[in-house]
């Protein structure tokens, strides 16, 4: 199984303390650099444009932010986990995309989600439709964006998108195409998605509730047709190592089950060594490729490095 460092933008308020934004950026930077060099495979970040919950601390634009991170790496993978569809034109995601797959030599993995976090939509004049129009935004939206990358032209007429006549040059690097990942575990709707574009999926739930969505992901696969050893699986969760489990545990917050479901405490990676080394073999047990990991002490470099020890890395 491979890691991947979750990079914080301020979504949480983890750049409330930096009073001077450069250096908040620096240090997103850094933290990308110091997984690149121990070992972790990619680093994603949100899409988000304030707090949760919102206040006046600092949120970096993803895919500005982004594109900083690849010039200043080399060979670390980057991706957002996940950009927001209601927050950009499916088809100039799609020229974004392909121009930073360029500026990065080919290391982008294009991630999307049908968005829903009402308060930044409110906040910057959004529009918040229920979430079944959402997901419907989210088919076309895949739709457009694979199209432009790699359709020589473009024509789409939908109940959302039309594109007449579109050129989208360049493509990006990566062949076929630029890899794109949907986040979400709708067994209905997101996962069916999933089935039918996706090269990765990202869920944030337990090992066993993940095995459970995997199959239901592997049924909608073989109606579609789809081998869904294709579909590399990912999973987000945070990590803080401690002395004592109970040490580490006492800091997780119930408000971090807006993200995390079910009892979060018995699966996240708060505790002893010994402890998160368990946890993270129940993850790959359960079928996961990738483990997306977002540090409690997200700033910290040190908590990359001492994460990157016990995994073996």
């Amino acid at each position: 199984m491979k890691f991947n460092l979750f990079l914080p933008t301020g979504f949480g308020g983890e750049l409330a303390s930096f009073s001077d934004p450069a250096e908040a950026a620096e240090r997103v930077i850094q933290l990308a650099k110091t997984a690149e060099a121990v070992g972790f495979s990619e680093v994603w970040l949100p899409d988000h444009l304030q707090t949760i919950p919102p206040s006046a601390a600092p949120v970096f634009e993803a895919w500005t932010l982004l594109t900083a991170v690849a010039r200043e790496t080399s060979t670390i993978r980057v991706g957002q986990l996940v950009t927001g569809n209601g927050y950009r034109n499916p088809a100039l995601q799609a020229k974004m995309a392909s121009t930073l797959d360029a500026l990065s030599a080919g290391r982008l993995t294009f991630g999307i989600g049908a968005g829903w976090y009402q308060a930044d939509y409110d906040a910057f004049g959004y529009e918040f439709p229920g979430a079944g129009q959402r997901l419907r935004e989210l088919r076309e939206a895949v739709q457009v964006i694979q199209s432009l990358w790699t359709d020589e032209v473009t024509n789409f007429s939908g109940e959302f998108y039309t594109l007449k006549n579109a050129y989208g040059e360049p493509k990006g690097v990566q062949q076929p195409r630029i890899p794109m990942m949907i986040a979400g575990g709708g067994e209905k709707v997101t996962l069916r998605i999933v089935a039918e574009y996706a090269d990765a999926c990202n869920l944030m739930t337990s090992p066993a509730e993940i095995d459970r969505k995997l199959q239901i992901l592997r049924r909608h696969a073989e109606e579609v047709g789809r081998d869904v050893s294709t579909i590399r699986v990912t999973a987000t969760t945070a990590a803080l190592l401690s002395g004592t489990d109970e040490e580490a545990q006492a800091l997780l917050h119930p408000s971090m089950g807006a993200f995390y479901a079910g009892d979060f405490a018995s699966y996240l990676l708060y505790g002893t060594p010994e402890t998160v080394q368990a946890r993270v073999k129940a993850y790959e047990k359960a079928g996961v490729d990738e483990l997306v990991v977002g540090f409690h002490h997200a700033t910290e470099p040190d908590a990359i490095r001492e994460f990157a020890e016990v995994v073996g890395l």
